[in-house]
C-alpha cells in the first residue's frame, strides 16, 4: 500500500527531483570546464597560425590573437623558397620511416622475449634497460663513440643509436603480457616456433601499443635536428627539415640584431630589389606551422589506438 501522507510524498518528490538535478549540474560544469580547457589548449596553435599568415612588420605592433590583421603568404613563400627545404623534407620523411620501422621491429622482438615468464634473464635485461633511462654518458662521450664507430656524416646515425628505447620496451613488454597464454600454448601445440608465435599471434594483437610507440618514435624523429648539427653538419645531402628551418631562424635572428642604421639600410635594399620583408617573430611562427603540419596529418590515423595502447601498456604489475 502506498503511503498517503502528504509530507512524506513531498519529501520523496524533492529527493527524486534533487537526484535528477545533480547529474545535470555535474554534466553542465564538466562540459563547460572541458570546453574552456580545449580553447586554452587550441589558442597557442591558432595564434601561431595567425601570426604566420600576417604581414611581418605588422606583427611587431602586437595585438594579433586568432585572426591575421594583414593577411599575407610572404612568410610561407620565404620559407618554402629555400633551395634546400625540399631535399631536407624528403630526408626527414625517409629518416622518420626508417626509424619507426627499425625501432618497432627490434623493440617488439626484444619485448616479446622478456615478456615470456619462462625466460630467466627477463628481469635482468629489463633492469639494464631501465638504468639507461637514469644514466647517460653525456654529449662528448657519445660523440666520441659515434666517431669511433665511423658513423659521422652517415645516415646510420639517424636510426642506429635509437634502435631500442627503454620506455617503449617497458610499455610494449607490459602490453604483451596481457596476451592470453592459452593462445600462445595452442600455437605451440600446433608446431609454431617462437618467431612464428611472435609474428602471427602476438603482433596482430598488439596494434594499439604498436600505433602508440610508432607515434612516439615518429614525433621524436621528425622533430630532431640536434643530431644533424652534431654528427652530420658536414653532409648537406643528409640535412633534415628541422635543421634547415633552425638555420633559417638563426639567420633571421642575426639579421634582426643589426643596429638601427644597419637595419634601415637592409630594409631599403630589400624594398629596392623587391625582396620580401619579414621579421623573426613571423618566421618563427611560420616554421612552427610548417614543421607541425605533417605530424598533425598523421595523428588522426593513430589516435584511436593511442589511448587504448597507453592504458594497457602502462599497467603496473
Amino acid at each position: 500500500m502506498k503511503n498517503s501522507n502528504p509530507a512524506i510524498i513531498t519529501a520523496e518528490k524533492k529527493r527524486h527531483g534533487k537526484g535528477k538535478m545533480e547529474p545535470r549540474i555535474f554534466h553542465t560544469l564538466n562540459y563547460s570546464f572541458l570546453t574552456i580547457l580545449c580553447l586554452v589548449m587550441l589558442y597557442p596553435m591558432l595564434n601561431t597560425l595567425a601570426v604566420s599568415l600576417n604581414e611581418g612588420m605588422d606583427v611587431i605592433r602586437g595585438g594579433i590573437y586568432i585572426w591575421p590583421r594583414m593577411f599575407t603568404l610572404v612568410n610561407y613563400r620565404i620559407v618554402l623558397d629555400m633551395h634546400t627545404i625540399y631535399d631536407s623534407f624528403f630526408m626527414s620523411v625517409y629518416r622518420t620511416v626508417v626509424a619507426v620501422i627499425t625501432n618497432l621491429f627490434f623493440t617488439s622482438i626484444l619485448a616479446f622475449a622478456i615478456s615470456r615468464r619462462e625466460y630467466i634473464l627477463g628481469k635482468f635485461i629489463t633492469v639494464v634497460f631501465v638504468l639507461t633511462m637514469y644514466f647517460d654518458a653525456g654529449l662528448i662521450p657519445n660523440f666520441l663513440l659515434i666517431q669511433s664507430l665511423g658513423m659521422l656524416n652517415t645516415f646510420t646515425v639517424y636510426w642506429l643509436p635509437g634502435l631500442v628505447s627503454a620506455f617503449n620496451l617497458i610499455v610494449m613488454r607490459t602490453y604483451m603480457r596481457t596476451v592470453s597464454e592459452s593462445l600462445i600454448e595452442s600455437a605451440r601445440i600446433d608446431g609454431a616456433g617462437d618467431f612464428r608465435v611472435y609474428w602471427q599471434i602476438v603482433m596482430p594483437l598488439c596494434k594499439p601499443v604498436i600505433a602508440t610507440i610508432a607515434l612516439f618514435v615518429a614525433v621524436n624523429s621528425w622533430n630532431a635536428w640536434f643530431d644533424t648539427f652534431i654528427y652530420n653538419s658536414g653532409a648537406q645531402h643528409l640535412s633534415v627539415l628541422q635543421y634547415e628551418l633552425q638555420r633559417l631562424l638563426a639567420s633571421t635572428m642575426i639579421a634582426s640584431g643589426q643596429t638601427g642604421q644597419q637595419a634601415a639600410t637592409t630594409m631599403q635594399a630589400q624594398i629596392a630589389t623587391g625582396a620580401s620583408i619579414t621579421t623573426p617573430i613571423a618566421i618563427r611562427a611560420t616554421i612552427t606551422i610548417v614543421a607541425a603540419v605533417p605530424i598533425l596529418l598523421v595523428y588522426p590515423f593513430l589516435q584511436r589506438y593511442f589511448v587504448h595502447g597507453m592504458q594497457l601498456g602502462g599497467i603496473k604489475e
